[in-house]
């Protein structure tokens, strides 16, 4: 195939919105190769992963494992599960595109479900994929139920594959891709059944208790978001549900842990011998243990009343019952292997046998004594492991919803992984570096026997392997200095025991040795810029290269001596750095207490490409086994496998943590940019393609949020308002006109008055616009009209009919002297509605300016959330327009800039000595209702100033500033609706300090010395509010 055929996908893989259906994909041949061709449907689910061929293979290459799997995946059943996934998408697609009015759900529901389909987000708003799993999961709960072939097809396969595997268990898998968001789909899941529990206690399919599982102590801790008391809670911070459905959401009882949790702890520590002498002649076991009552009561004590809760696995392919015959699988799989890879294997095995039983069990317990109404599970791999009795690699049974890894790719929500496909060794029929293990394991160490082994012996492929893969590192780190990136991009190496990634950290970052008169000297890194020592052999204050084992941090255990004697002098450093940095970290070591080994380096590993934390300078990490799924820094650039891979299950989970996008900006086209990651060493037969490639232009992500605690002092509090209440005298009306109140016609707001049309042939004709016979009287009765149905009177109350005179009075004055018509315009246009109400609009605002002194004008609050603040800012951006604010001036770490007038003008603000805070409206929920052609419409200003204008610190003026440069009608409406409803309303209020409102039109006129006109207009600006205030 010609290289710019097969360069195609490579280039421009991403085909799809990731916010619509994706209805096109790249076309891969029976080898699991694109064909370069794009077709223009929905890829089917699959489960098969597309594997590039080597460019010379031999015909019996299949090992024994490779045929069960090929038996297990091709077998009826399999194929059968993949038809009905494919078949539940096109229900549920159907489904969706019928009128709310039939979707055979719960009105609860059914808002939920038009929420988060047209709610216009004003951040992260949901992808498709993790809106369709959540449908998936409602139609399968409430609308399959009432359907015979439905029941039949869908849900008795369910029920009986999810008995079989899970006797006593309702389990449901989603299948979702790394990095497509399996956080908000819980979320979603989580306000879906909590809301309807809430609303209508007796519905059966609900319930408010929920306990999340997670497979370690990283995920566990980011998964409090899913509380909705948590200060980043997603339920409001990213609009998952509306605003006034928030208050009944906190009554949902949500227990979040780790599986490791549900193990029976001692509660007597007894020593061997003591256990011994108690146990005494009579030879009965001490019953030391806690009960699985007293378990259940430790773990989660909030859900011990309800009746039935809901579980939410996260990563759940480790969550299975083995099959009794599971040992004699794993031996008849382990033949194949030798030596320490049967060892390791066999360990592996070991090991995923032990975590499953133990969350598996915790989940039997749960049921038998509590009850489980549904266990959801939530996984990019749904898959069984090695040790389970199953195929390594076969689906769960119980999954009915399927967004692979190419989806997610075509749709750009992850990078696109490249690996090798050929190089110039002669004679080999895989290209090495893609099965670097393969040529390296004779020549590596064996586990335990590392004392003797020189960092500079490693075997030379591996040198080669690092060497190549760090020189395109090389390229891709000076790339990120030159666009100003403020951390590094990191480089993953993953080992498989503790020996060979203590060999591998010091040939990287340096190591010292003995020479033969027991002095000790520098061999620095072999990669520069990973060493952990300057240029005079002195340990650098902040380390480049992490040492980790990042399975035994998640279980929460001491590391084991090994571990902790090699990973010894990067601790040492890091605790050093912990105290300078402070925190709360910092403040644990002050108080006297200690910090183990395990959480200084969770610490470091869960902050790696994270500015101002304590792994910002992290550009290699050194892990033994693989990392765990709770790591997910979006820096990695590239991986390098230095293990065994058995399957492409495990090749796609050590990947899938190099797969986490930086920027999540559109382009022009509605499209994510493509994002890369470079792979070695792994036999991930899945878009490969050469290292040899230009790195892509990076764009630094950063995350624009509240710094807390350390400026809440700066935090900036807002009403949520929703509308007006306006009270008229009770006897005589009278209006206050100003600038505001006129309203010139122009054909730029009405259109065209005049229209040629011509013919193909023949004589072309003016269609002009004559409404000159339509009397003066009858414009005023309609505006009259207008203003008395439409603007002064309630919902549901009668038209205050007798003041329809003095009304008709205060209109003629305002048609007479503040309305005018241009351009062949004509009055006649004010019949118009979208032409009547703006103009009644002006005339109310007049009336209520005069009568605001007797009959104030009130503002209505959102009653479900009435205050917003800036704490709740928290997005991620790859705009590289942005101001870094000043620490004393800003509680928001970033203002992202739409034009050099707005960094202009925070460094004004930052600068005036009576401005004591600021915040860019943006993220914030800050929004004022107006109305423009009789709809409603929210205005977002710009900025929020606290400004001192004499009144002390206590009580400082709230001063909104907006930045305008073009004057339309939409902005006088603005203006109009601030200065008399909104600011008035609200200050009569009370209750949120004292508001002004202020327009720096003026500048957006001037360019020539724009920072001085910018400093005069802004002390103008400050000292007016002030004075406008004290009147």
């Amino acid at each position: 195939m010609p290289t710019s055929d097969i360069h195609a996908f490579f280039d421009h893989p991403i085909l799809n919105s990731p916010y619509d259906e994706p209805l096109r994909h790249w076309e891969l041949d029976s080898d699991g190769q694109p064909t370069q061709k794009i077709k223009h449907f929905r890829r089917p689910a699959d489960f098969i992963t597309p594997i590039p061929t080597p460019k010379k293979q031999s015909p019996k290459q299949l090992s024994l494992v490779d045929d069960a799997v090929a038996a297990s995946i091709s077998s009826e059943r399999q194929e059968y599960h993949k038809s009905l996934i494919n078949e539940i998408r096109a229900e549920v697609k159907k489904w969706r595109e019928l009128p709310a009015s039939q979707w055979n759900v719960t009105p609860e529901t059914a808002r939920l479900l038009t929420h988060w389909r047209t709610h216009p987000f004003s951040g992260i708003r949901p992808f498709f994929c993790q809106i369709e799993a959540v449908e998936t999961a409602i139609w399968l709960t409430e609308v399959a139920p009432q359907n015979k072939k439905a029941q039949e097809k869908y849900l008795k396969y369910l029920q009986e594959s999810s008995e079989e595997a899970n006797p006593g268990l309702s389990r449901l898998a989603l299948k979702l891709a790394t990095g497509a968001g399996k956080t908000t789909v819980m979320a979603m899941l989580i306000a879906w059944q909590t809301l309807n529990a809430v609303r209508n206690p007796l519905r059966k399919r609900f319930t408010k208790g929920f306990l999340i599982v997670a497979p370690g102590i990283t995920i566990r801790d980011r998964l409090r978001v899913l509380k909705p008391n948590d200060p980043d809670s997603y339920y409001a911070s990213r609009e998952l549900v509306p605003a006034d459905m928030l208050q009944d959401l906190q009554q949902a009882r949500i227990v979040i842990t780790n599986y490791h949790a549900f193990k029976l702890r001692e509660k007597i520590q007894l020593s061997k011998g003591t256990r011994a002498a108690l146990k005494g002649w009579s030879n009965t076991e001490l019953m030391t243990f806690e009960t699985e009552g007293e378990m259940l009561q430790r773990v989660m004590p909030e859900l011990m009343n309800l009746k039935s809760v809901m579980v939410i696995n996260d990563e759940a392919h480790h969550c299975y019952r083995e099959k009794q015959n599971s040992q004699e699988v794993l031996d008849e799989q382990l033949k194949a292997l030798k030596g320490t890879e049967k060892t390791e294997a066999r360990k592996e095995a070991d090991d995923n046998r032990e975590a499953a039983r133990l969350w598996i069990s915790g989940l039997e317990i749960l049921q038998k004594k509590i009850g489980i109404l549904r266990v959801f599970d939530l996984s990019a791999t749904p898959f069984f492991l090695s040790g389970s009795g199953y195929v390594e690699g076969t689906l769960f049974p119980w999954t009915m919803s399927d967004f692979s890894l190419m989806d997610a790719i075509e749709c750009g929500i992850v990078k696109l992984p490249r690996v090798p496909v050929a190089d110039n060794i002669p004679g080999n029929e895989m290209p090495m570096f893609r099965e670097l293990w393969k040529h390296i394991r004779k020549d590596m160490p064996k586990k335990g026997k590392n004392s003797s082994l020189d960092p500079l012996k490693l075997p030379v492929k591996l040198q080669t392997a690092l060497d190549a893969l760090y020189k395109h590192y090389e390229k891709v780190f000076s790339l990120w200095q030159q666009e100003g990136i403020s951390v590094p991009p990191c480089f993953i190496i993953v080992c498989n025991n503790t020996s060979t990634s203590k060999l591998v950290y010091d040939y990287v970052s340096g190591f010292y040795r003995e020479n033969e008169h027991g002095e000790k000297f520098l061999e620095n890194g072999r990669l520069p810029l990973f060493r952990n020592f300057d240029e005079n052999g002195e340990p650098l204050a902040r380390p480049r290269t992490l040492l980790i084992d990042s399975q035994q941090l998640e279980a929460n255990d001491a590391l084991d001596d090994s571990f902790a004697e090699a990973a010894k002098d990067e601790l040492a450093r890091f605790k050093r750095e912990i105290r300078q940095r402070g925190g709360a970290l910092a403040a644990e070591l002050q108080r006297g207490g200690e910090l183990s080994e395990a959480t200084i380096l969770r610490e470091v590993m869960n902050t790696v490409g994270k500015a101002g934390q304590l792994g910002e300078s992290i550009r290699c990490v050194v892990s033994v086994s693989m990392l765990t799924e709770g790591w997910d820094a979006n820096t990695v650039t590239h991986v390098l496998g230095v293990r065994a891979f058995g399957t492409q299950l495990l090749c796609e989970q050590v990947i899938g943590r190099a797969l986490r996008r930086q920027s999540y900006d559109l382009n022009e086209e509605g499209l994510f940019n493509v994002e890369y990651s470079d792979i070695l060493g792994i036999p991930f037969d899945f878009t490969a393609k050469p290292v040899i490639a230009p790195p892509a232009l990076p764009r630094e992500t950063i995350q624009v949020k509240a710094v807390r605690p350390e400026r809440d002092a700066l935090e900036i509090t807002f009403p949520r308002v929703i509308g007006y209440r306006k009270e008229l005298p009770e006897e005589k009306l009278t209006a206050s006109f100003n600038e505001e109140s006129k309203f010139e016609l122009t054909p730029d707001i009405v259109g065209a008055t005049i229209t040629q049309n011509s013919g193909i042939i023949g004589q072309s004709a003016d269609l002009r616009l004559d409404l000159d016979n339509i009397r003066e009287n009858t414009i005023l009765m309609h505006l009259t009209r207008h203003l008395l149905m439409e603007k002064f009177r309630d919902a549901g109350e009668s038209p205050k009919l007798h003041l329809f005179g003095q009304l008709r009075r205060i209109t003629q004055e305002w048609f007479t002297s503040y309305f005018s018509c241009k351009g062949g315009t004509s009055p006649a246009q004010l019949l118009y509605k979208s032409l009547a109400d703006p103009a009644c609009s002006r005339i109310e605002a007049a009336i209520t300016r005069s009568c605001s002194a007797d009959k104030p004008v009130r503002a209505l609050l959102d009653s479900y959330n009435p205050q917003g603040s800036t704490r709740h800012v928290n997005f991620t951006t790859s705009k590289k327009d942005r101001w870094q604010t000043d620490p004393r001036k800003c509680h928001i770490n970033w203002v992202i800039t739409d034009s050099d007038w707005e960094a202009e003008f925070c460094r004004v603000a930052e600068a005036h000595p009576k401005v004591k805070a600021y915040v860019k409206n943006q993220n914030l929920g800050f929004e004022v209702p107006y109305t423009l052609g009789g709809e409603l419409h929210h205005y977002l200003p710009d900025f929020i100033l606290l400004v001192d204008d004499g009144h002390g610190e206590e009580d400082l003026l709230h001063l909104v500033v907006e930045i305008k440069g073009y004057r339309g009608e939409d902005a006088k409406e603005k203006k109009s609706t601030m200065e008399t409803y909104w600011i008035p309303g609200v200050n009569n209020l009370t209750t949120f300090g004292r508001w002004e409102f202020v327009e720096l039109k003026e500048i957006y006129q001037m360019e020539a010395d724009f920072e001085k006109k910018l400093n005069e207009s802004f002390n103008s600006m400050i000292e007016n509010a002030g004075r406008k205030n004290h009147g």
